[in-house]
């Protein structure tokens, strides 16, 4: 016997409750809550098509990996593809998502491999014209548009491919279900079924995501925790660079970065990243630092770049690009605390060159030196790189995977190192550098002072 039933989900967070309410319990949204059908057959019987097993009896095996013909991207899946994975792909408007993977089904059917790209939302033909611009024409991709999954299904065991791209998982939905395609019951039953599907047919799926207007990707979270990996696409429209940034991923690590430049043949691969987050520096100009982030496994040699000038308005401003800006606040806090430095009456502005995100705390004693050459207008010396992570007293703090940064800094030519005291005892990359290890503030300042 089939029921019908109706229940009210938060279009935000996926909270579900059996009656309309003005306010979400689950994410405190106003007018959230969206009604939806639910069709249940009571008569299907109920039977496992798997067995429990012990983990002793659970062969070991290593992963199996393709490579997706960019090795950056393979470098933020973790060395390449994995078959039966589900990888969600998100990104702002035009980043590049489309053009990425229909490069990647270029490389895959070069190999002698089916892919199966489904659109939702270009048309065939429009998927056609981008082919051509990027000098793509294969018989091995598979172009579908269509929506339902019942029917993807069906073109997946007819075809028999070995990648499955969906664009986007959004425009999915499934005749099970009443509710509009992109609502959060639609996403959640379309992206079980793919999941099994992918788990049980050993096949590659990539799915791309939208994004809202904050950067996160569209849905409810337990978008994210069901598949096997998570990718954002990230880049500034004005620049050509664009940044792979894999924020889960349960074949490889995490927070791993690969690095990409739009071009009229489509993505290539960014050889020397210096060009991106370095620029030639005016030796006469101040408030400019360089400092070694490490992102995933990567060292990336990053030019920071502040300005702080006289307040006009009633109260001064603090505006950060690159780094959280209550990240910039709190050290601009500790210099005035701790150095008797009195920014208050200035404006703040912070810039981290190249249009990435950085989030490894090591990069404080940079910030905090180009913050300080800025408002005494003393240039730092171009061949020197800061290391430390900047504590609330003052201190400095130690640096991890400081023998790969040492390497990345003596590859790029630099030639003087600034980095917390007592770190150089286990270290074995600092020959040819000149290491100057302090303690405080009060040791950067007189480092500063000194040129």
């Amino acid at each position: 016997m089939v029921k019908i039933s109706s229940k009210f989900v938060c279009r935000d967070c996926g909270f579900e409750t059996g009656k309309w309410l003005g306010k979400c319990p689950g994410c405190g949204a106003w007018n959230s809550l969206l009604e939806e059908r639910v069709t249940k057959d009571s008569n299907r019987p109920l039977k496992s098509a798997v067995e429990a097993l012990p983990l002793s009896r659970v062969p070991p095996t290593d992963i199996y990996r393709l490579a997706s013909g960019m090795k950056e991207l393979d470098r933020v899946l973790g060395g390449g593809m994995v078959p039966g994975s589900l990888v969600l792909l998100g990104g702002d408007p035009g980043i590049g998502k489309s053009t990425l993977l229909l490069q990647v089904a270029d490389h895959i059917s070069r190999n002698q491999r089916k892919v199966l790209y489904l659109s939702g939302e270009e048309s065939p033909v429009q998927i056609r014209l981008r082919s051509v611009r990027l000098d793509i024409d294969s018989e091995l991709i598979y172009l579908l548009s269509e929506q339902n999954i019942d029917l993807l299904e069906s073109f997946i065991e007819e075809i028999d491919p070995d990648l499955v791209i969906i664009d986007s998982i959004q425009t999915v939905y499934s005749d099970n279900l009443s509710s509009i395609p992109g609502s959060v019951s639609q996403l959640r039953e379309c992206t079980a079924r793919l999941m099994n599907l992918a788990k049980q047919s050993r096949r590659i799926f990539f799915l791309v995501g939208h994004v809202t207007k904050d950067g996160a990707l569209a849905g409810p979270k337990v978008l994210e925790h069901m598949v096997d990996v998570v990718i954002y696409f990230e880049g500034e429209k004005n620049y050509s660079f664009r940044i792979l940034r894999g924020v889960k991923n349960r074949f490889g690590p995490t927070d791993e970065i690969g690095l990409l430049e739009m071009s009229g043949q489509g993505l290539r691969e960014v050889v020397d990243p210096a060009q991106i987050f370095l620029a030639a520096k005016d030796p006469k100009v101040s408030g400019s630092a360089v400092v070694a982030s490490f992102e995933g496994s990567r060292p990336l040699l990053i030019e920071m770049q502040a300005l702080v000038t006289s307040s006009g308005s009633a109260y001064s401003r603090r505006m950060a690009s690159g780094i959280d800006q209550n990240r910039l606040a709190l050290i601009i806090a500790v210099l005035e605390k701790r150095r008797g430095i009195d920014l208050s009456s200035y404006d703040v502005f912070l810039k981290v060159t190249g249009g990435v995100f950085i989030k490894d705390p090591c990069v404080d004693l940079g910030i905090a030196a180009a913050i300080y050459s800025s408002f005494r207008e003393m240039p730092l010396s171009r061949d020197t790189v800061f290391l430390g992570e900047l504590g609330l007293s003052g201190d400095i703090r130690s640096v991890p995977f400081l023998d790969s940064r040492l390497k990345e800094i003596k590859k790029m030519g630099f030639k003087r190192v600034i980095l917390p005291h007592g770190q150089m005892k286990s270290v074995s990359a600092a020959g040819g550098l000149n290491i100057q290890e302090i303690r405080n503030l009060d040791d950067l300042i007189e480092i500063l002072m000194e040129g």
